[in-house]
């Protein structure tokens, strides 16, 4: 391996940009799901589409979320300490392209509105943490931040998960990225 400026270790022999590309696609064929991150911190929350989570341990039961360090969500993470992570149906393609690109503004929370609300236009309430919960979502995990470790350009929140629940039937299909044409990493 011979280090290449801008694109890290190259295999001997290898052209570097193509190597580059050959990275990005075996990258981008591991199967990723798209979930809605919940975030709140003091009077602001927020919504935001994100790929990169999984379990992490059964017991405790932890899962871990990859957030762009540049990323409002990862700022109200950090502060909050809370989050919750909403699976989507396969068919509501719609709802993750409209938190990919950050909200323009966050909407705050006003401690006087009832439990149901809505942020970027979809209903949501609140579960244990006070994270939102998108009410579209199939299913919901509510967690409390356990660890923050800096990944990169990311860092990975692992939460312990002390709420969970299901809005609609345990079978049926969540989104994936492949279900798009959204590609994210390599």
């Amino acid at each position: 391996m011979t280090p290449h400026p801008g694109l890290g270790h190259v295999p001997a022999g290898q052209d570097g940009e193509a190597y580059a590309r050959l990275r990005r696609r075996v990258l981008w064929s591991m199967p990723t799901g798209l979930y809605v991150v919940g975030s709140r911190a003091g009077g602001t929350r927020n919504l935001m589409t994100l790929s990169w989570a999984s379990q992490l341990s059964l017991e405790p039961k932890l899962v871990g979320i990859s957030v762009e360090r540049q990323a409002l969500t990862h700022r109200l993470v950090a502060d909050g300490g809370v989050f919750s992570l909403c699976l989507i149906d396969r068919h509501d393609r719609a709802m993750v392209r409209k938190f990919v690109k950050p909200l323009s503004e966050t909407e705050p929370v006003d401690p006087a509105a009832p439990v149901g609300s809505s942020l970027g236009g979809f209903a949501v309430h609140q579960e244990s943490t006070g994270a939102p919960v998108l009410d579209q979502a199939l299913a919901w995990l509510d967690c409390q931040v356990r660890q923050a470790v800096p990944v990169g350009t990311h860092t990975l929140f692992v939460g312990e998960v002390v709420d969970a629940g299901f809005a609609t039937a345990e079978d049926t299909p969540v989104l994936r990225m492949e279900d798009t044409r959204m590609s994210y990493g390599g």
